[in-house]
């Protein structure tokens, strides 16, 4: 059993700054392991934001968050990051953090379905 709890969200301005961060326990990552965010806006179908592989270091990011966010993981302390630079209006929405303990390869980490345990959220809004 795995445990995800995001904290950092809040209210930012647009071209401000936030940094989400995700804490796992309960066991620890294998080598196979992926880390992932997502995000869901209201009326809105949940969304892969970026994922990192968790032995590798190997990231991925949605066309729309490309220069802007960085994901990145600190494994002594079991936690995986989006920093958020330049954020945008579009932006807002809870943001999931997302653990898929054995990825293959072989499909993109944007599939949700392949996410085997998930956070609760962290509401992130960015104002105009």
């Amino acid at each position: 059993q795995v445990q995800l709890v995001e904290s950092g969200g809040g209210l930012v301005q647009a071209g401000g700054s936030l940094r989400l961060s995700c804490v796992a326990s309960g066991r620890t990552f294998s080598r196979y392991a992926l880390m992932g965010w997502f995000r869901q806006a209201p009326g809105k179908e949940r969304e892969f934001v970026a994922a990192i592989r968790w032995s590798f270091g190997t990231t991925f990011y949605t066309d729309s968050v490309k220069g802007r966010f960085t994901i990145s993981r600190d494994m002594a302390e079991n936690t995986v990051y989006l920093q958020m630079n330049s954020v945008k209006p579009e932006d807002t929405a809870v943001y999931y953090c997302a653990a898929d303990l054995d990825y293959s390869g072989t499909y993109h980490p944007e599939r949700r379905d392949k996410y085997d345990y998930w956070g609760q959220g962290t509401q992130v809004t960015v104002s105009s």
